[in-house]
C-alpha cells in the first residue's frame, strides 16, 4: 500500500479516536504513563502496529551522539504521539515533537494532553513537516 497524505491523516484520526476513548474512560488529572499504557492498549486492539519508549539516536554532522532521546509512541512507523498530562502545552512541547519527527523522518505527530476537559478542543495539536509535504495526496 502506498503511503499518502490521506492515509497518514486517516491513521492520525484513528489515533485521536483511541485517545478520546482513553480520556472518556479515565478522565483528566492522572499520570502520563497511565494514559500512554491505555492508549497503546486501544491502538493494538485496533490492530495497529505500535512501538513505544524507543530510543532516538541523534546524528550530528555525521557522528552518532552518545546522548539518547526517547519518544512516547510510534504508530505504523508513521505517526509519532507525544503524551502529556499538564496544565497546558508550552512552545517547547511542539518544538520537541517536531525535532523528534525530523530526527526519525516521520511525517506526522500528535501532541495529546489528557489533563483537559475535551481533548479535541483543548488537548490536541497535530503537526506535520517536510516529510509529510513530500507525500502524494
Amino acid at each position: 500500500m502506498e503511503v499518502t497524505k490521506r492515509f497518514v491523516n486517516q491513521l492520525a484520526y484513528k489515533i485521536v479516536g483511541c485517545a478520546i476513548e482513553v480520556h472518556k474512560e479515565l478522565g483528566p488529572g492522572l499520570l502520563e504513563n497511565l494514559y500512554e499504557e491505555c492508549l497503546i492498549f486501544e491502538l493494538k486492539n485496533m490492530g495497529l502496529k505500535v512501538t513505544s519508549q524507543q530510543q532516538i539516536v541523534p546524528i550530528y554532522k555525521g557522528i552518532e551522539c552518545i546522548s539518547r532521546l526517547r519518544f512516547d509512541i510510534l504508530v505504523e512507523d508513521l505517526v509519532l504521539v507525544e503524551n502529556k498530562s499538564t496544565n497546558g502545552f508550552s512552545p517547547i512541547d511542539q518544538a520537541q515533537l517536531l525535532s523528534y519527527m525530523n530526527l526519525l523522518e516521520k511525517p506526522k505527530g500528535l501532541l495529546i494532553n489528557y489533563n483537559v476537559l475535551n481533548i479535541t478542543t483543548e488537548g490536541l495539536i497535530p503537526l506535520v513537516n517536510k516529510y509529510f509535504a513530500k507525500l502524494p495526496e
